[in-house]
């Protein structure tokens, strides 16, 4: 799925409320009222309104201060709801503290491998037997390039938590995971429960054949 992270002052993003690529309108404003003609008063209250989903997004100079989601992309629908409200959490403090974000969405990552059936102790082991499981190596591609862009500072397989661009790609891992462990799985079986019965007869007796 595409994202565009929120930015003051861009016509169109993902939708903080409603998660769509939209239009923006946006709206500025100021609280010094003593401002004149002549002297004019910056104007650092901004406000965008969606064109899809009519809801506004709340901004500071070029922060997004409503709602409290930073600039992570929506959580993928199928989160298990354990990880689901610690990736919430993580999104809420992404802007302020990036080394917050990073600690909460290591630790949903690790519940989501153990809910896939995984031990939940170490993600870099856990994607690796979801890889050798069917999962696309390319996921486990994207742990290794979260490690090689963080700071070379960093100790070889840690992963560089003061980067916010690092931790935005931590949000994606954790929903693309899910895509292809949960929500592909999950379409896939409702398009073969929506096959007529003798379609599903056919399907069982060929894969039975040696």
């Amino acid at each position: 799925m595409t994202y565009i992270p929120p930015k003051a002052l861009s016509k169109k993003f993902t939708c903080p409320h409603c998660g769509a690529i939209a239009h923006q309108r946006w709206y500025e404003g100021t609280w010094d009222f003593q401002s004149t003609k002549s002297r004019p008063a910056p104007r650092p209250i901004r406000s965008a309104y969606c064109a899809n989903c009519e809801k506004y997004s709340l901004w500071l100079n070029d922060t997004m201060l409503y709602p409290d989601t930073g600039r992570a992309p929506q959580p993928n629908p199928d989160l298990p709801d354990s990880v689901e409200r610690i990736y919430l959490e993580a999104a809420s403090i992404s802007s302020k503290s990036p080394r917050g974000a990073a600690a909460l969405l290591r630790l949903a990552i690790q519940i989501l491998c153990k809910e896939l059936g995984e031990k939940g102790e170490n993600p870099n082991e856990d994607i690796a037997s979801l890889v050798r499981k069917g999962l696309p190596e390319r996921v486990q591609q994207s742990l290794d390039i979260v490690r090689v862009t963080g700071n070379h500072s960093v100790h070889p397989g840690q992963i560089d938590v003061d980067d916010p661009g690092v931790v935005a790609k931590l949000f994606e891992l954790a929903n693309i995971i899910t895509e292809y462990t949960i929500s592909m799985p999950n379409r896939v079986g409702a398009i073969y429960s929506s096959l007529p019965d003798s379609a599903k007869e056919q399907i069982e007796k060929r894969d039975k054949k040696p």
